[in-house]
């Protein structure tokens, strides 16, 4: 199908979705059927039966020694039948450990779906395409494979490939800006940009929800200084980067009294509630993701933004672009994800059934799946990891809610709990949080197996609503320990019989982190400084690593128990 871009497309593709999705298997295997991989069960058919037949399900592991040869130096077409140009890197905080995937040089579609996405949020916030969009995103350097193939995160070596197309006409950062890859740089002139464009900026966003949250705090360090160069029109010197100097100076330019002023005094304010709205008066909407693990800096945002609409736009992961949210404007927990059938070729198993493998336009209203993958890139019935739940269907296409990761779960006995019902648990902590003067902004959990008998630690970063002139976070006894009774009884009923009957699991424990502290920043980089993204960086809903936990560790606040036992 063309790849011209417009919303009539969607109708076309979402309406034809078996047909193209045959298309997508037939061109794949055709390409591929004779890779030493593939050969092994299709002996160079593309026959749909015959993979479906002989092609085994696989998970990354399995794939994994074949990337490894190809990273490695072996020819592309041990794996695909397109030149694989080069290597993506996973974030690594959803599993705990980075993965490497191959690529083509073929960044059509993605580049084909962010349009269509765009349309659709225009189609929906009226005044969308008369203004500019401040999304913060970040590029890390490159590095190589032992065969010299690039390797990094996904969204560098998209912005560093050559089909790459800037869209400066409507970003408030210039290229150069977004290109730096010092991190703490890039992001400053980002925000400077932006706050001296803040009357044509519509829209605020990044990748992630936990990644502007982070860019909010950033803010907060930084606002006086940002102040300072717009009233002096010029950029700090700490600034070193010359093309990131160069760019943001010609935006910042002359002198500007008036806007630090204001900027200062919004700043200054006692309480940084709709702060966003403050300093960019005309957005109509937040873009970044905020399902899944996201859902849980929902709260932040609202603050910050004062409730303006947060925008989810897309679904997708390390192996594939999944979809688009036709319905930009739903409510978070409403929002589901239109899958476009010419991305990859998509299968489902069935994960509350008997396991059976259904293709896209098969799934159930209702049901729960794993997809599997099969892209250009040399990924073949791979599995995901996450689980899905189809909400409807928009014309033959299904729509699915993200529910959780798979494998993520907590346990300190054998009762199994899920992402699902960690977020559960934190949105009865967030509801019971509402009257006080506290917001949450950040969480992440362990099984404390220490003790005897074993039991959950939340770690909650918290903020006042209010900042006060101590500095000083107020705690209330009573409201935490209830937190912790909440969230207990919001868990499943294994973990309840286990933990008020049996007493195989001891009390819920709360400990509390200071915002200020910075101490969600700190297991941030962390993560970054062993190669994940911080575009891509999710905080993980649950932590393994020693070294992680005693980063939270190290600044923990107060601590909390649950005081009676959940009912059964």
């Amino acid at each position: 199908m063309s790849q011209r871009c417009d919303l009539s497309v969607l109708e076309e593709l979402t309406s034809n979705a078996k047909q193209i999705q045959d298309d997508v298997l037939t061109k794949i295997l055709k390409s591929s059927a004779n890779t030493e991989y593939l050969s092994r069960f299709l002996e160079g058919s593309s026959e749909k039966e015959l993979f479906k037949k002989n092609v085994p399900v696989v998970s990354y592991e399995d794939v994994k020694p074949y990337i490894d040869r190809i990273a490695n130096g072996e020819p592309s077409d041990i794996l695909s039948g397109e030149p694989i140009t080069a290597f993506i890197l996973s974030s690594g905080t959803s599993s705990g450990n980075q993965k490497m995937f191959p690529r083509n040089n073929n960044f059509e579609n993605i580049k084909f779906a962010a349009a269509l996405s765009s349309l659709v949020i225009s189609k929906h916030v009226h005044g969308y395409k008369q203004g500019k969009v401040m999304i913060f995103s970040f590029t890390q350097p490159l590095s190589t494979t032992p065969c010299g193939l690039p390797l990094a995160p996904a969204t560098t070596i998209l912005l560093k490939s050559k089909n790459y197309r800037s869209p400066a006409k409507n970003s408030t950062s210039p290229d150069e800006i977004i290109l730096c890859t010092d991190a703490k740089q890039s992001m400053y002139c980002q925000l400077l940009c932006g706050l001296v464009q803040r009357d044509e900026i519509v829209s605020v966003g990044a990748p992630f929800a936990s990644l502007l949250v982070q860019v909010i705090h950033f803010l907060g360090n930084y606002w006086k200084e940002l102040c300072s160069n717009i009233r002096s029109g010029h950029v700090s010197e700490w600034i070193t980067d010359l093309s990131c100097r160069d760019s943001v100076s010609m935006i910042v330019g002359e002198p500007n009294l008036e806007l630090a002023d204001l900027i200062e005094n919004e700043c200054g304010q006692e309480s940084w509630q709709g702060i966003i709205s403050r300093l960019w008066p005309k957005t109509k909407c937040i873009e970044a993701i905020v399902t899944g693990t996201m859902a849980q800096y929902i709260p932040a945002l609202e603050f910050y933004s004062n409730k303006l609409p947060l925008v989810s736009r897309t679904y997708a992961s390390s192996e594939a672009f999944f979809g688009i949210n036709v319905n930009p404007l739903s409510k978070p927990q409403h929002v589901s994800y239109t899958f476009l059938p010419n991305m990859s070729y998509f299968e489902f198993i069935d994960v509350d059934g008997d396991g059976e493998i259904v293709d896209l336009v098969n799934v159930k209203l209702g049901g729960y799946y794993e997809p599997l993958v099969t892209n250009y890139s040399g990924l073949h019935r791979c599995r995901v990891g996450d689980v899905l739940q189809v909400t409807g269907f928009y014309n033959n296409t299904p729509q699915f809610r993200f529910a959780r990761r798979k494998n993520t779960v907590l346990s300190v006995y054998v009762e199994p709990t899920t992402e699902e019902d960690l977020l559960n648990a934190l949105t009865s902590a967030t509801l019971a949080l509402e009257s006080s003067d506290l917001i949450l902004t950040g969480f992440t959990c362990y099984a404390d197996v220490s003790t005897v008998p074993g039991h959950y630690v939340f770690y909650l970063e918290l903020k006042a609503k209010v900042n006060n002139s101590t500095g000083e976070l107020p705690l209330d006894n009573k409201l935490l320990v209830e937190c912790c009774c909440v969230m207990e009884e919001s868990l499943t009923s294994i973990y309840r019989h286990f933990r008020a009957k049996d007493g195989f699991i001891g009390a819920l424990e709360i400990r509390v982190r200071i915002v200020q502290q910075g101490t969600f920043d700190s297991l941030m980089e962390f993560f970054v400084s062993r190669g994940a993204s911080i575009t891509q960086y999710k905080t993980p809903i649950c932590i393994n690593s020693v070294e992680a936990s005693r980063v939270l560790e190290d600044k923990v606040l107060a601590r909390f128990f649950s005081d009676k036992s959940p009912t059964i």
